[in-house]
């Protein structure tokens, strides 16, 4: 019955303690769920500005930005090629297209509607607010599936998978032993054991098997995992995804507001042939050169930044901008040197195409409302801006500084070329700037809405000069690409840019360590698909390999052409920049990554990355990045410092070392040990060495404060320097765990704990060893000439002896040999400031309590059989504890020094 009672208490503390980590699991979610953005871009009494989005009321006009999510439900009164990602309701992956018109009678299907939570993927518009919150088809459908169950993760798989394998072991044992009582000791020795006895056994064969504390140590370590990532600025949504990281072995990364800080600004500018910097543009505005004045005109009409109205009284240069980086950039510049809002005043909108990451440019028409303006005329204007590649085929004029025009013939072109290889060459974001005056007024589309329409009209066009762009990388990135390398992870580039300006990039930031001579190209590749023998993802030939390089510069356009075999020799090179892609070849290169067994994180900010960020293993957005992005990401670093990624990446490889360290200390004593004294009760008639009641003690009592400071661990020295896990090869629990848990930690614990028990027998009883053995049925009154009563009280002293035993070499020596995996114990002292953890010794001490006061409390003493113990068994333990420590030691020496390989070969 206190057996009965004592499972059932385990059983509860346990439901207890589980709902509790739920709760706080949701409670440190929630808390780092609120610190990201959760604004919205209102107009409210003919100003733009930023507003919380609980302040949202229905009527409020609401401006829909690309890579932003729509904040309410709301109705579209204007739009400029807006696209929606409805799949977050309706699972449809397809953009859909915006119209100020209802085009069906369903409001989740019409187009005029946008709904709350929808991604918009392309354009801009204004909407009106219909409903907010509760009201909208999100919060309507967010009631209905509170309670969907997500997907299990690697991690839960993992040990879903290792739980049914112990539980088929610990049933099939169990059944074991019940066979083997009801076939032969009932039979044969019918006295030793009764049916409850049999049972009882059968019960500590399941106890002994199980790690009752491993549900606890699971959800406890990805809790203060989470909570110290969270401390970091680090956002994880989901906590099981965490350990994902700890497996990485590629990361693809954004350039703009990810390897660089998104704090762009325009450097210089070139005209005709004149190329002007700060000083001399500003010389330009003084003297009103009328080529200087169109440039910076188009840079501001031609543009979707605009100026946060709240900052209007700060200067220039701190005032805040809502919009992309480039035109933010370009706005500051165009403001600062030359045009204000009364130039832009002179001017009617008409159309516009807004910049996409396939065109590469933004197209807007203007008409002006008399000739009283830069360009002299009261026609429509095409004002074209964008990427000088992809827009110089389509211009045949040129102006000069001076205003006049000019064919533009082939020197004129490849004069362009020339400034935008050279200045691509420093890691500068060269632009176009392109006007054309209508003089047939028949060209401009009736239905302004058609964007190939529009688009006719970005030919025969006049280059007005070309803007270089700089955006400095971040300060930590060099660092935090040494890191990375170091950790076996290779750190690609996946950017819209130039590729010039790539490469150039690449090299401030430590991706390309190459010269330029040896950095291979797609030409390169040809070659060596041909040549080279691809075995397992690695070159091999019988002959020196061609490949000197390990550096390679892809455009977009290279990807989409790349066969399989290509893709086998890519994944080979170590440095990486893919340059000019669109948002479905940066798919592609994930998913041919992850095709070949890369475990490939992507970090980035822009709509263009979200899906790559969703079809990463581990998705990472920058917090001041867009809602798209943010939401197709697992994780956010909310402080946009890349450096939180080592942090993330540590983390990841924390949780799995410190979940094997975990399993690794539960599994000696609190399953094979006390699976142990079963067998030997049961196959060589000892009296049972330990009894039901103190092996469930030892796994959810003494064990557990222990298995608990493990999780406190910090990482080992050599954590960012090892190479990352391979899922499919190295699992949280696999044979060679098991073999170092219960072959040599268990055995070791199993096999001094019971000489303790035989010594104390034999000590304080008189039975010597061939006395306890095959005595079976012998075991009882009369025996040695004692009473059944004292042969009963020598067992239950002799089963504490060896609980205590057991207790004091797991809290006094399997605690510190699992604190690491290679290094030496003197390496990661619990007392050194890089190693700390003081909760070690607080859990030694706990548990030495727990065992006192299961032994030393009459109350447990006579409802569950325990009994105090002689003194000098207390410290015996002690010298098998530092033993434990001295060979586990030994065995990590031969491990580090992979001499005789069989130690490494066999190490956990």
């Amino acid at each position: 019955m206190g057996l009965a009672i004592l499972l059932l208490i385990v059983i509860f503390l346990q439901a207890i303690f589980n709902g509790y980590q739920d709760w706080s699991s949701s409670a440190v979610m929630k808390s780092i769920n609120s610190m990201l953005p959760s604004t919205a871009i209102v107009i409210r009494d003919g100003k733009t500005q930023t507003v919380p989005l609980y302040s949202l009321v229905i009527g409020d006009l609401i401006v829909l930005k690309l890579g932003t999510k729509v904040p309410a439900d709301v109705r579209i009164i204007h739009q400029v090629d807006l696209k929606f990602d409805k799949s977050v309701l309706t699972g449809e992956n397809k953009p859909v297209s915006a119209s100020i018109d209802m085009t069906d009678d369903i409001y989740l299907e019409s187009r005029n509607i946008g709904l709350m939570g929808t991604l918009i993927t392309n354009g801009e518009g204004l909407g009106l607010v219909v409903a907010t919150g509760d009201r909208t088809v999100m919060g309507k459908i967010a009631k209905l599936s509170s309670n969907t169950q997500q997907e299990s993760s690697i991690l839960q798989k993992e040990i879903t998978k290792f739980v049914i394998i112990i539980t088929g072991l610990a049933i099939t044992t169990s059944a074991i032993t019940l066979i083997i009582w009801a076939t032969w000791l009932r039979v044969y020795y019918p006295s030793f054991i009764n049916l409850s006895g049999a049972l009882i056994n059968a019960i500590g064969v399941l106890v002994a098997y199980v790690p009752e504390g491993l549900p606890i140590a699971v959800t406890l370590t990805l809790t203060l995992v989470a909570r110290k990532m969270a401390k970091q600025k680090v956002l994880v949504k989901n906590l099981t995804v965490v350990e994902t990281l700890g497996c990485v072995n590629v990361i693809a990364s954004d350039k703009t507001g990810t390897l660089t800080q998104n704090r762009m600004f325009v450097d210089k500018v070139h005209i005709g042939n004149e190329s002007y910097d700060q000083e001399k543009s500003l010389q330009a505005k003084n003297s009103e050169s009328l080529g200087f004045c169109q440039l910076v005109s188009v840079g501001r009409l031609c543009n979707a930044a605009s100026f946060d109205p709240k900052t209007a009284d700060l200067s220039i240069d701190e005032r805040i901008i809502l919009g992309d980086g480039t035109d933010s950039a370009v706005l500051r510049f165009v403001t600062k040197y030359s045009i204000d809002d009364s130039e832009v005043d002179k001017y009617i909108k008409i159309a516009e195409i807004p910049f996409n990451s396939k065109n590469k440019w933004m197209l807007r028409v203007m008409k002006p409302k008399d000739n009283n303006n830069i360009y002299n005329t009261n026609r429509h204007i095409v004002l074209v801006k964008g990427a000088p590649d992809v827009l110089l085929g389509n211009c045949t004029r040129i102006l000069d500084p001076d205003g006049t025009e000019r064919p533009l013939d082939d020197k004129a072109r490849q004069s362009l070329i020339d400034k935008q290889t050279e200045w691509s060459g420093t890691g500068t974001r060269v632009i176009l700037l392109c006007r054309r005056v209508i003089t047939n007024e028949s060209e401009i589309p009736s239905d302004t809405s058609d964007l190939d329409a529009l688009g006719q009209l970005s030919y025969n066009l006049t280059v007005i000069g070309l803007m270089g762009i700089l955006d400095p990388p971040r300060p930590e990135i060099l660092e935090v690409i040494r890191t990375c390398r170091g950790a076996g992870i290779r750190i690609f580039m996946v950017t819209g840019d130039y590729s010039l300006t790539a490469a150039s990039i690449a090299k401030q930031v430590g991706i390309f360590t190459d010269s330029d001579n040896t950095i291979h190209t797609i030409t390169d590749l040809g070659q060596l698909s041909d040549k080279l023998e691809i075995v397992e993802h690695q070159i091999s030939t019988t002959t020196e390999s061609p490949k000197k390089a390990k550096s390679l510069l892809l455009t977009g356009t290279d990807v989409s052409t790349l066969s399989d075999k290509q893709w086998d020799v890519v994944i080979t090179y170590d440095e990486i920049v893919f340059a000019r892609t669109t948002p479905e070849q940066k798919l592609r290169i994930v998913q041919e990554f992850q095709n070949r067994d890369s475990i490939v994180g992507v970090t980035g900010d822009g709509v263009n990355d979200a899906p790559a960020l969703k079809a990463a293993n581990i998705g990472i957005a920058m917090g001041g990045g867009s809602e798209v992005a943010i939401e197709a990401a697992d994780m956010v670093l909310l402080d946009n410092n890349f450096s939180s990624v080592v942090v993330a990446l540590e983390s990841g490889r924390l949780v799995f070392d410190n979940l094997k360290k975990v399993i690794l200390y539960l599994l000696p004593a609190g399953s094979w040990s006390e699976l142990i004294p079963v067998l030997v009760n049961v196959f060589l008639g000892v009296p049972l060495p330990l009894s039901t009641f103190l092996m469930i003690s030892i796994c959810v009592l003494t064990d557990m404060l222990p298995s608990i400071a493990l999780m406190y661990e910090k990482a080992e020295k050599d954590v960012l320097t090892r190479p990352p896990r391979n899922p499919k090869k190295s699992t949280l629990v696999d044979w060679k765990l098991l073999v170092h848990a219960y072959l040599f930690l268990g055995m070791i614990e199993a096999f001094f704990s019971h000489v303790m028990y035989f010594r104390y027998m034999q000590q304080y009883g008189g039975f010597s060893a061939s006395d306890l053995l095959l005595a079976y049925d012998k075991w009882t009154d009369g025996y040695k000439n004692y009473t059944q009563d004292q042969l009963n009280e020598f067992m239950y002293t002799g089963q504490c002896v060896l609980f205590v035993s057991l207790v004091v070499m797991q809290a006094c020596g399997n605690v510190f040999a699992t604190r690491t995996r290679y290094l030496s114990l003197f390496q990661h002292l619990p007392i050194k400031q890089r190693s700390k953890n003081y909760y070690i010794f607080a859990a030694q001490v706990g548990s030495i309590l727990l065992a006192c006061f299961i032994i030393y409390t009459p109350g447990i003493n006579e409802s569950l059989n325990t009994r105090p113990i002689p003194v000098e068994f207390w410290f015996f333990p002690l010298v098998f504890a530092v033993t434990i420590v001295i060979v586990d030691e030994i065995r990590k020496f031969f491990v580090r020094h992979r001499s005789p390989p069989c130690f490494y070969k066999l190490a956990w």
